[in-house]
């Protein structure tokens, strides 16, 4: 909206905020030049944006509020009031928040009527096809998998975020594999040619979806089209 000044690069959501000025990238060093220069009343910090700019910004007498990554949907919910109250649009945070708290109680009290568990591997990046990389325990990725009625099988690794060979996924077979790197162009005929993939059960089954990895990995509201997503392909059944 309009009291939206600038923007980093992966700030790309919804269409509109493209139109938005860019001052950097998130993952690199954001202008301070650019930054002073739109003179905002409130800059947005987050867990991403290294510690050090954050405070050269202060120094320079620019408000400045730190939002961490949320670890649960109370948090997102709590962390869309604060920005609400400090944007002085705190109604609409309000309303926000009771819209995903009601899709997120509706998820999980649909999924709880399934006996079934699904295994899944959600597939991050096959740089190394014979090793791609995973989601492991702790993450929103394996929360959200969990949520969504689904086992991770990651979760048996020791990083949140690492590889595993295809030798042993083939031992795991996963009952279902998700392709958050599917963006990049990786799809359900492109993985069924890598060695030994074509024997697993869920290539075999049809059960290998690509997926918009974006739904899951952003820590913002889209986090429960990520859920809803996730619980529609592990229990279809549930949403005809």
């Amino acid at each position: 909206g309009w009291q939206l000044v600038g923007r980093d690069d992966l700030s790309d959501y919804p269409e509109a905020a493209k139109q938005i000025e860019t001052i950097g990238s998130a993952f690199g060093k954001l202008s301070t030049e650019a930054i002073v220069a739109l003179k905002p009343d409130l800059i947005l910090a987050a867990e991403i944006n290294a510690p050090e700019q954050v405070k050269t910004l202060e120094d320079l007498g620019l408000t400045v509020y730190w939002l961490a990554n949320p670890v649960d949907f109370a948090g997102l919910t709590a962390n869309l009031k604060i920005v609400g109250a400090l944007t002085g649009r705190a109604a609409e945070a309000e309303q926000l928040s009771k819209s995903i708290e009601a899709r997120y109680n509706a998820v999980i009290e649909k999924v709880a009527t399934s006996s079934k568990k699904p295994s899944v591997f959600y597939e991050i990046d096959a740089t190394d096809p014979t090793k791609p990389y995973t989601t492991g325990p702790g993450t929103f990725i394996d929360k959200l998998i969990d949520l969504a009625g689904g086992y991770n099988i990651g979760q048996a690794l020791t990083d949140q975020f690492a590889q595993i060979s295809s030798e042993e996924l083939v031992k795991i077979d996963p009952d279902i594999i998700v392709l958050g790197d599917s963006l990049y162009g990786v799809t359900p005929e492109s993985i069924a040619q890598r060695a030994g993939w074509d024997a697993l059960s869920a290539v075999k089954n049809g059960a290998v979806f690509t997926f918009d990895d974006n739904l899951v990995s952003r820590p913002g509201p889209r986090l429960i089209d990520g859920l809803e997503a996730f619980a529609k392909l592990f229990h279809p059944e549930l949403f005809k």
